[in-house]
């Protein structure tokens, strides 16, 4: 969170640096290429940044997808639940130690499969930061090469 923070702040700046010593570079240009050259980078840049982001993000869910994260509760604690419930029922006053592990060991394995389907979820959204952003810097990316053969 902070590394966002501190690019959210600090990336303006260099772009406004960027943008400042290109037009100081290539004045001789003319305004107009040098407006065209500075927003075909811009672009390039941000598709890049969203292709990287999405990259990112799919090999993180990857991860989550191969190794769900443990499950932070122990036996005990959930063993305690039960019978510590403020409005007792008759089921959680009858379960045994059998009974109750069982329902201990099916929860572990739905909030592992939740994990899993989460994961699934979040490649499919992270594949369209690629797939969406992709075509549109490899076109981008030719201009800025038919500008420089200029």
């Amino acid at each position: 969170m902070a590394i966002f923070a501190l690019l959210s702040t600090i990336l303006p700046i260099v772009i406004i640096i960027f943008v400042i010593v290109y037009a100081v570079k290539n004045k001789e240009m003319g305004d107009e290429a040098v407006i065209r050259h500075l927003y075909t980078y811009l672009v390039l840049f941000a598709t890049l940044m969203m292709v990287i982001g999405g990259g990112i993000s799919i090999f993180m869910a990857a991860a989550d997808l191969v190794s769900p994260p443990g499950y932070y509760q122990n036996f005990e604690d959930f063993k305690q639940v039960y019978h510590d419930q403020k409005v007792p029922t008759e089921e959680s006053k009858s379960l045994t130690d059998a009974e109750i592990r069982d329902r201990y060991d099916q929860m572990i394995k739905d909030d592992k499969n939740r994990t899993r389907e989460n994961a699934k979820n979040q490649i499919i959204k992270s594949l369209g930061f690629i797939v969406i952003p992709l075509p549109i810097f490899l076109y981008f990316n030719n201009m800025r090469k038919r500008q420089s053969d200029i």
